[in-house]
């Protein structure tokens, strides 16, 4: 008889996820944790289930433009696939967005919130990206006080039913560059009746079928440069369908979220609002990229869980050599490594969400907004890299199955390449966190927060992750008080170093406390576990700057080659 291996497979996601329910148990007041529990047992069946097997069937299928319609008239009609139409109807429903904006539970409604979006995630094919536009977009209108804006706009995309709700876009990226939008040509001119419209082209505009979107762009007159740009209101629903001065000049071929209609748009006098008057546009769309950011951290939790739990399934499927791989130690203590960095990178993140949540309902201290402000980009970049990192090793776990394509999983690692390179690649974001080092004293904070975490924990299988996470933090600010001091190109070439340090002790420090949380009141090691394994994996990554090997290999890229 002919052998056929059984493929992996899931279960209810939210009853599945031993990290999530048990978080959800010490960080939420019990009425609330009782109220939130049904919605994500629903998400959670939805996510192992229905959506997951629409998934698997929609997977060849892409969004496609029609550019012309059959009379020669300029259409730019974009199509995007089954599985986005029904992620955009379960998302809707489910407030996926909408949780937050209605804070049923006060400041823990960001965690409900995420929650919802990380169960969610991983089978919608990143449908998550328009929805973390719009809840940036949502914020940043909140944030400017535009009322106008707000009233007409906010309630659409907060809202939960799909007949009314939009979604929006962001468009700062052209070909000067991503992060240094500074150098944006993008150009907003006044016309006659005193409105404004904008000329230029975004070279990369994702969710290209979104009813509004935020965009920069610098008033005529103004001065070149990060200041001289506004942030402006786009919308673009129109019941023809027809987007008024955008035209759609292609889909971007992308490596992965292949699902998003991602766009190269030219802006031909399309009319746009001052969201906050015409300068400061990037302070003005700042709240926005805190959110989308937060989103980006949840994208890679959700990923490295969905991977992981296909990857254990697999394992207690796939026999060889008389065993199941579930019984074998080698591969066992290799899915260990991983589940470890994704159980720090998951207590990062909901950290930081938790702080997010207090500062929209005004409970945040001065210090833990200095500690959200220095927390954003670290666990934005920290998780990133993992995501990539555990998600290639997930793909090994499956031998030649994890590379072919109906499967389903190389999209796992091909979407996670993204998360290091939106909203701030890891360079860009780790040069942030050092200015805000620098600037305001937040490292100390975050030493603050670690001793926090570490204290009362007094479990001796503990005592060299707890030793980790603090020598890891005191060596990151002793080593910037010395190179900022001494060597400032030393300083910024280590910047990526200090920064993914910072987030695996915090991320460690975090796995402590709530490993000690675990044994206490569950009567679970599985925590303890985690947090051992992760420190083996290793904290500290900061090393001396050698500029001379720097320079050597820096000039080996410009040598011309033999001939």
């Amino acid at each position: 008889m002919a052998f056929y291996q059984d493929p992996p497979s899931l279960g209810n996601q939210y009853d599945d996820d031993r990290v999530l329910r048990s978080y959800l148990a010490r960080v939420l007041p019990r009425e609330a944790a009782a109220s939130i529990t049904p919605s994500l047992r629903e998400m959670g069946e939805l996510a192992g289930g229905r959506l997951y097997r629409l998934q698997l069937a929609d997977r060849e299928n892409e969004p496609e433009l029609t550019s012309w319609d059959a009379w020669g008239k300029r259409v730019d009609r974009v199509e995007v696939t089954q599985l986005w139409k029904e992620a955009a109807r379960i998302a809707c429903e489910h407030g996926v967005v909408a949780t937050a904006y209605e804070r049923a539970h006060g400041a823990f409604s960001r965690v409900h919130q995420f929650a919802l979006a990380y169960l969610f995630d991983a089978s919608s094919d990143v449908y998550t990206c328009p929805l973390a536009m719009t809840d940036g977009a949502a914020r940043a209108l909140l944030a400017s006080d535009n009322r106008a804006l707000i009233d007409r706009a906010v309630p659409r995309l907060t809202g939960r039913d799909p007949a009314r709700a939009w979604t929006s876009g962001q468009w700062m990226t052209e070909r000067t560059g991503g992060s240094d939008v500074g150098r944006s040509e993008t150009v907003a001119r006044p016309g006659p009746d005193g409105a404004y419209r904008l000329y230029g082209t975004k070279w990369f505009a994702s969710a290209a079928t979104s009813e509004m979107a935020l965009a920069l762009a610098r008033p005529e007159g103004n001065p070149e440069g990060s200041r001289g740009l506004a942030l402006f209101y786009v919308e673009l629903a129109a019941e023809d369908g027809r987007r008024e001065g955008v035209l759609i000049n292609r889909l971007k071929d992308k490596l992965g979220t292949r699902k998003v209609p991602t766009a190269e748009i030219t802006l031909d006098g399309v009319l746009a609002t001052p969201v906050t008057g015409l300068t400061n546009g990037v302070r003005a769309i700042a709240p926005m990229l805190n959110v989308t950011r937060t989103w980006n951290a949840i994208a890679a939790v959700a990923g490295m869980r969905r991977g992981l739990a296909l990857a254990r399934s697999y394992a207690q499927r796939r026999a060889l050599f008389g065993a199941t791989l579930a019984e074998k130690p080698l591969h066992m203590d290799t899915l260990a490594e991983l589940q470890a960095e994704f159980e720090g990178a998951f207590h990062l993140t909901f950290r930081a969400i938790e702080l997010l949540g207090r500062e929209e309902t005004g409970s945040l201290t001065e210090s833990e907004a200095k500690l959200l402000r220095l927390m954003i980009p670290i666990a934005k970049l920290t998780t990133a890299k993992q995501a990539v990192s555990v998600l290639s090793e997930v793909l090994e776990a499956f031998g030649g199955a994890g590379y072919i394509e109906d499967t389903g999983l190389p999209r796992l690692l091909r979407d996670a390449q993204v998360l290091p390179i939106w909203e701030g690649t890891t360079n860009v974001l780790a040069l942030d966190a050092l200015r805000v080092i620098l600037k305001d004293g937040s490292l100390d904070i975050l030493a603050a927060e670690v001793a926090r975490l570490l204290t009362g924990v007094v479990e001796p299988k503990l005592a060299e992750a707890e030793t980790a996470a603090s020598r890891a933090v005191s060596h990151a600010r002793a080593w910037i008080k010395e190179m900022a001091a001494t060597d400032r190109p030393g300083l910024e070439a280590g910047a990526r170093r200090v920064a993914i340090t910072l987030g695996r002790a915090l991320s460690l420090a975090l796995l402590v406390r709530h490993a000690a949380w675990a044994m206490d009141r569950e009567r679970s090691r599985a925590a303890l576990a985690a947090a051992i394994q992760f420190e083996r994996n290793g904290v500290d990554c900061i090393r001396d700057h050698d500029p001379d090997t720097v320079e050597t290999l820096a000039e080996t890229t410009r040598q011309k080659p033999a001939t």
